[in-house]
Formats: C-alpha cells, sequence, structure tokens
C-alpha cells in the first residue's frame, strides 16, 4: 500500500514543499530511506519504529521504502520523524489517509513517542500563510509557527497527533501572542546614557549612528568606557516593528538559538562576538550554511572589541555584507543569502600597550610597532565606517560629578523622530536609513549650497577621501539635519559629519 504525506525544507531562507511516500508491500522484513537524507533522516528509522511500537502501535514485518521527493534536495534534520511515522501508519491502515493531504507535518520523534521542537518553524510558516494548508508541530513550538500566520496545531505526543487526524474537532489551533504585549514583557536592560560619565562627543556620535544606522569606532585607552558606550547603544535605537521582528526571530529560529519558550524577539539583538572567532562563524558557514554573527545581528547591532585582534580573513570577509547588507555564502551543494541590516559597532586600543595619545601615561611603543598595530585594519574596511571617534579617559571630577546626564530615553525620543523624518522620506523606497541611501538618493536629498560644498571640496582634498568617504560624510551630514528636524544641510552639519572623519589623517596616517 502506498501513501504520501506533505512535510518541509530549509535550505537557509528558502522553504521547500517535501513530499513523503511510503510503499509497504510484501517481503522480508526491512525498510530504507532514499531521496538524498543526510545522517540525522537516516537514523530515524530507529527512532520512527521505536515511538509506534511505544506508543501501541504496530510495525508490521513489511518491506518498506521510505521516498524523500524532490530527491536533489538535501534533507537535513531530525524533523522528518512524525511525517514519516505518520505515513508507515497511513501506508500499512491503521490511520485513515483521506484528509492527510490537507496538512503539514514536522516533528522530532523521541523513543517514547513524544514530540520535540524543530528549528525553522517560522520560516516555514510565513512560507504556507496563504496556502490553506494546516500545520502539525511540537506542542512547544507551535506559538512560533501560529506568528507567521499559518493554521498551526501542536502536539505533545504520536498519539495525540493520531486522535486528531480521527476526530479535529476536540482540538483547538494554536493562538499567536499579541505583539504589543510581548514588547511589555521583555526584561532586557541595556547600558544607560545617564551611568556613562562624561564622554559626550562619544555619546553625540552614538545618538548620529542610531539615528541613521551609521558604523562607528571607537579607538582609545583601555578603560576609557569604550565597551560601556557599545553597550548602550541598542538602548537608544527605536523599537523593533513586527516586520523587522520576524525577521530576527526567523534568523534565530533557524539557526536554533530562539530563548525556549519565546516564540517572537522583541528586542533589538547585540552580538559581541570574541575575536578568535573564525570567518565561518561571523559570516555565516556549513555544509548548508547556517546564520552567522553578521545575519544574527540584523536589526541590530554587531560590536567587535578589539577590532585589530580579529582575523585579518573575518575582517575582509565583512567589506562587501557591511556595504550590501546582504551576505551570500557559497558551498559545492547550495548558496545561501541571509540579510545583515546592521549598525557595526568596533572598539580598539591606538597601540599595542593602548597608551598612544594618552594625556595621563607615556606609550611605551615605537612608532613602528603603533603603525602595524592600526594597518591590521585595511583602509577598505576603515573607509565603511562612518563615524571615527577618539575616546579619551575620563578625570577624576567628571567621575565624581553630580551634574545629571541625559538618559537613554531622552536620547531614544530624538532618534526616533528622526527616523520617522526618514521613513517619509524613503516611504515606497528599498531604502530605509541614511546609512543605506543609493548615489541616487544622495544627489537629491542631500544637495549643498555653494558654501557648503567649498567646504566640503577643501576637506576632500586635505583628508585624501575616497569617493565612498565622500558619499558616507553627506550621508551622516543628513542625519545630523534630521535630528536637528532641518529640510536642507547647513554648512555647520557639514563641518560636525567632517569632523568624524578627520580621525583617517589624525591616528592612521
Amino acid at each position: 500500500m502506498l501513501s504520501q504525506i506533505n512535510s518541509t525544507a530549509l535550505m537557509g531562507l528558502e522553504v521547500y514543499d517535501i513530499n513523503i511516500e511510503v510503499d509497504a508491500s510484501g517481503g522480508l522484513p526491512s525498510w530504507d530511506i532514499v531521496g538524498l537524507p543526510d545522517t540525522a533522516v537516516k537514523e530515524s528509522k530507529e527512532r520512527v519504529r521505536t515511538a509506534i511500537k511505544n506508543s501501541g502501535l504496530e510495525f508490521p514485518p513489511r518491506h518498506m521504502v521510505v521516498n524523500l521527493s524532490p530527491a536533489n534536495i538535501r534533507k537535513e534534520g531530525p524533523g522528518f520523524d512524525l511525517p514519516i511515522a505518520i505515513a508507515i501508519l497511513a501506508a500499512t491502515g491503521q490511520i485513515d489517509d483521506k484528509n492527510l493531504q490537507n496538512y503539514i507535518f514536522l516533528g522530532e520523534l523521541g523513543l517514547d513517542g513524544s514530540l520535540r521542537a524543530v528549528n525553522g518553524l517560522l520560516a516555514v510558516s510565513l512560507n504556507y500563510a496563504h496556502s490553506g494548508k494546516i500545520l502539525i508541530v511540537p506542542q512547544s513550538v507551535a506559538q512560533e509557527s501560529a506568528i507567521g500566520g499559518t493554521v498551526t496545531y501542536g502536539f505533545n505526543t504520536l498519539n495525540e497527533v493520531i486522535d486528531f487526524l480521527k476526530d479535529p474537532s476536540p482540538f483547538k489551533a494554536a493562538v499567536a501572542p499579541d505583539y504589543e504585549s510581548l514588547c511589555e514583557q521583555s526584561s532586557l536592560v541595556y547600558e544607560d546614557f545617564a551611568n556613562i560619565k562624561g564622554q559626550e562627543q562619544a555619546k553625540r556620535a552614538l545618538e548620529i549612528a542610531a539615528a541613521g544606522g551609521h558604523n562607528i569606532l571607537f579607538i582609545g585607552s583601555p578603560g576609557a568606557s569604550k565597551t560601556m558606550l557599545s553597550k548602550a547603544l541598542p538602548g537608544i535605537l527605536p523599537p523593533l516593528t513586527l516586520e523587522e521582528s520576524l525577521e530576527t526571530t526567523k534568523l534565530y529560529s533557524i539557526a536554533g538559538l530562539l530563548p525556549a519558550h519565546q516564540a517572537l524577539l522583541t528586542t533589538r539583538p547585540f552580538r559581541a562576538p570574541h575575536h578568535s572567532s573564525s570567518s565561518a562563524s561571523i559570516i555565516g558557514g556549513g555544509r548548508i550554511p547556517m546564520p552567522g554573527e553578521i545575519s544574527l545581528s540584523h536589526n541590530g547591532v554587531l560590536f567587535l572589541d578589539e577590532l585589530p585582534e580579529f582575523k585579518k580573513d573575518v575582517l575582509e570577509a565583512l567589506r562587501q555584507p557591511l556595504e550590501d547588507r546582504i551576505v551570500t555564502v557559497s558551498r559545492v551543494t547550495s548558496q545561501v543569502t541571509y540579510p545583515c541590516n546592521l549598525i557595526l559597532v568596533a572598539a580598539m586600543n591606538p597601540c599595542p600597550c593602548g597608551y598612544y595619545n594618552d594625556p595621563k601615561r607615556a606609550c611605551t611603543c615605537t612608532p613602528l610597532q603603533a603603525q602595524r598595530y592600526r594597518n591590521r585594519i585595511s583602509g577598505p574596511f576603515l573607509d565603511r565606517i562612518d563615524l571615527q571617534i577618539e575616546v579619551m579617559p575620563v578625570d577624576f571630577q567628571a567621575l565624581h560629578s553630580d551634574q545629571p546626564t541625559e538618559t537613554s530615553a531622552q536620547v531614544r525620543e530624538r532618534v526616533i523622530k528622526a527616523r520617522n523624518i526618514q521613513n517619509k522620506r524613503f516611504a515606497g523606497s528599498k531604502t530605509f536609513t541614511n546609512s543605506t541611501m543609493t548615489a541616487g538618493d544622495i544627489k537629491k536629498y542631500c544637495a549643498l549650497d555653494k558654501e557648503s560644498q567649498a567646504l566640503l571640496e577643501k576637506a576632500f582634498t586635505r583628508l585624501g577621501m575616497s569617493a565612498r568617504g565622500h558619499n558616507r560624510i553627506l550621508k551622516v551630514a543628513r542625519t545630523i539635519a534630521d535630528l536637528e528636524g532641518t529640510e536642507k544641510i547647513q554648512s555647520y552639519h557639514l563641518t560636525e559629519a567632517i569632523q568624524y572623519r578627520a580621525l583617517e589623517k589624525n591616528i592612521w596616517k
């Protein structure tokens, strides 16, 4: 007897329909799985057999062939356990296969017949939201699936699934949680601006970075609050929209990093990989590449502390994704593309000992040692960082000052207003923030008067800027004007934007 069951497979963000066919016929008892299964799928033979028996069902001694179609797509992971079990039970006449084509089955089976979570269900649900299909998944991930828009039923055991297939009426579909209530329940707390003493220029640069989505680099002595400043950035970013939340959650779900009992991420991610991280872990990798740190930072912040200590190939691999806001990883068997629209925050010391240009402590490095250390950061990589700030040590009086300073909430209000201006400006286009403006956008929205144009020309020549550097100064100036609520870029906006690139001349040359 032949049965057919619907399931699905993920390759990156792409969702593929998988048809599971089981033929149960006479002959010597045996069964094989074909259709390009990986090791985890092949091992499902023993899980499925034992789960069926321990659920009080019959695993008949027949010759069975399980085909995962189409055969040219690699099948990975334990998520095919449940559909294979249902297909076997249908092929052996233990359940009615009359309406099985209306369902899509996904789930891992325990030896006792329990259902266990699988990765990537949000991506699957979003893909089938308007198909009319019904998803049958483990109870622990049913809410995640329901958020995607596809009707979803969650179950704890194989027997519960069988009872549902016999009579669905007593069962209720999973209900997606309300997004606003999830945001209210969020308990993640970031470093507050009010706790950072001094460093007003660095705080101002962070505000500009948050308002326009610009990359930023802090360079300064050890203990100058570089890390503290960097960790405060997510706290002044606008709240995630529902669309952004779905995009980010989908990536975490595929990577298997979605926190337990959390169906949706409602706060912007902050990723801080160690400087010993490999290129594959940052960019994405694996036989079928999984999202790397740069994609897990999508709609959030990627923090690279001790920037020169990262391997050169890792930093160079970041260049194109930072420019294109997507990363494409190719392997022999597959090619996947993940989004990576993020703000890069980097921090570093100016030399090996850390005290070059420090007003309080003498640097023990030779000029050659200091230059070699800074040269670990290539010019093309540095050119993609809009704001470059020298962070000086905080003095004693500033540390013990009782003078009130702005909180992150106050700064965030200005950032949200600037973002709203940009949302109206770029409505209907693929540009979302000033940092992602195209050459056409720059020409349209960053027009300069004669005085400002002369100022920019002078800076362009003296600082030896590239065309990319020129455009990034205009993008930053546009953001500064948006923070002020000014329609046109004024010369003082441009002056401030230029000073954030002047570090190239003072430190790097």
